[in-house]
This record gives C-alpha cells, sequence and structure tokens, in this order.
C-alpha cells in the first residue's frame, strides 16, 4: 500500500517494526519518521494496517500508541479484519480524542495492494468519507461504499472471508479426494477451472500447493482468524448456517497440526493425510 502510494507522490510517512520492510519502501518514496507519533499529527490520516484488534489498539492505545498525538479532525483508516464489535469500541475511543475513524478491511494480498486493485469495504460517515475519499480512491480502484456505520465493513469482510474460508476448505477436499481416487491433480484443477467448480481462491491456492509452493503469501493462521471471527458474527447476529464453523473448524485443526507458518494452500496436504 505504501509502495503504492509513493508511485503516485504522496510519500507516506511509514513506520513497521521490521526496519527492512521500511527501507524497502524508500525508493518509492516513502519516508521513516523518527517518531511516529508526530508524523502522524501531520498527516492527513493514519493508515493502520496490522493483523488483529490487539495489533490496532497497541498501535493506537498501546505504551507508544500515537492517539494522544493525533489532533482533532484527524483520520484513522482502519484496514485489518477484526471483529465489528472492536472496530465499533475503538471508534468511540478514538471520537473521544476528536479522532475519526473509516472502518475500511482490504481484500486482495500485497500485490494487489501494491498495484491499486484490492478491494476497500468502507464504511463511515458521509462528511469523514468526503474528507479522505482521494486517499482511498488513491489506494484502490475498488472502493465499496458500505454504509455510514462503522462495523459494517468489519461485517462485510468477515462475509467475504467466511466465503474464502468456504471455499478454499472446498478446493482443498475434492483435489485430496481426486488424489485418493488416483486422478492427477494438475488435470483435474484444470477442469475445475473452467468448470462449475471454479473459485478464485481455489486456483490460486491449490495451483501452489500442487506445485509444492507454500511458502505464505496468506498464512494460515489468517483465515482461520478470519472464519472464526466470522462464525463469532453469526452467533451473535443469531444465525448459525451448515458449512461456515465446519470450515473454520478444518482451519483451526491444520493450525494445531503445525501448519500455522505455511500458506494456507497447505490445506490440500493436511486434508490428504491419511
Amino acid at each position: 500500500m505504501a509502495a503504492h502510494l509513493g508511485a503516485l507522490g504522496w510519500a507516506p510517512w511509514v513506520h513497521d517494526l521490521d526496519v527492512v520492510k521500511v527501507a524497502s519502501l524508500m525508493p518509492f518514496g516513502a519516508i521513516a519518521p523518527v517518531d511516529i507519533g508526530q508524523a502522524a499529527s501531520k498527516s492527513i490520516a493514519t493508515i493502520v494496517c496490522v493483523v488483529d484488534a490487539a495489533q490496532t489498539r497497541d498501535v493506537l492505545f498501546g505504551p507508544k500508541g500515537i492517539a494522544k498525538s493525533l489532533p482533532a479532525g484527524h483520520i484513522v483508516v482502519l484496514c485489518p479484519t477484526i471483529a465489528p464489535d472492536d472496530v465499533e469500541d475503538i471508534a468511540r475511543e478514538l471520537l473521544a480524542l476528536g479522532v475519526d475513524t473509516v472502518d475500511a478491511p482490504m481484500s486482495g494480498g500485497p500485490a494487489r495492494a501494491r498495484d491499486g486493485s484490492m478491494s476497500l469495504m468502507v464504511a463511515c460517515a458521509d462528511a469523514v468519507f468526503a474528507r479522505c475519499q482521494p486517499l482511498l480512491e488513491a489506494l484502490s480502484g475498488k472502493v465499496f461504499r458500505i454504509s455510514q456505520r462503522v462495523g459494517d465493513g468489519a461485517r462485510t469482510k468477515l462475509v467475504n472471508n467466511l466465503l474464502a474460508g468456504i471455499n478454499l476448505v472446498g478446493a482443498a477436499e475434492v483435489l485430496a479426494l481426486a488424489d485418493r481416487m488416483g486422478l492427477d491433480l494438475d488435470t483435474t484443477l484444470k477442469v475445475i477451472e473452467q468448470s462449475s467448480g471454479q473459485s478464485w481462491i481455489g486456483s490460486d491456492r491449490m495451483r501452489r500447493a500442487i506445485a509444492g509452493d507454500l511458502a505464505p503469501r496468506a498464512h494460515m493462521t489468517l483465515l482461520t482468524k478470519d472464519t472464526r471471527l466470522a462464525v463469532e458474527a453469526a452467533h451473535a447476529a443469531g444465525y448459525s448456517g451448515p458449512l461456515g464453523e465446519s470450515a473454520s473448524q478444518v482451519f483451526a485443526k491444520a493450525v494445531q497440526a503445525g501448519l500455522a507458518d505455511l500458506d494456507d494452500g497447505a490445506l490440500l496436504g493436511f486434508l490428504r493425510r491419511p
């Protein structure tokens, strides 16, 4: 995201615990501040792009949190996939400091973030959206305006990711079955990709898995977290479907089996086990 903004001339301030990642963005015009709180206070908006609610809270309200440095009227753009309740709570805490929140989880992964084609699911007040619309549209050509209710972006992202998880478990299951039947997996996947069983995530992950490439583009832990949060949100809404919880349990079991640090395409090998 920072590289994409830098290429468009935005020269974003960047901060990460991994200094190598920060250094890698310098050629794209990014600037690494010594004091991230001071840098944030001078910016149009702060984009928080971490893994979960705990990390989000640490960035904003932790011992070195930046929230206290933000001026009234500043905008915090929340991009992680976290529970709607956490988004709402964080937004309330920021509003008490005079800071506005844009609930904007993203979908698409690093490559699509870099080329500006990732999806952003945006929920916030219209006036707040208008103030940061140029930034959001610079980040992505696929900005979906969900609602004015902060938290609805998170709800939309969880619905999407639960379906992604269901599709991925399904793709891994059927290819494990094809293997057990003695079918060639590459040929089987080619048929699926041109037939009614096709799904983007199934093709993307299973292609890598068949090739034995399990270097993590999307760690197993991410959809494990996201499907768990989606199932919890479903329960909170009084809904229980036939597939979501089962898919979530598959990811949880894969993590328990030691696959946490692998790409989530490793589900194929997990489901091929005797």
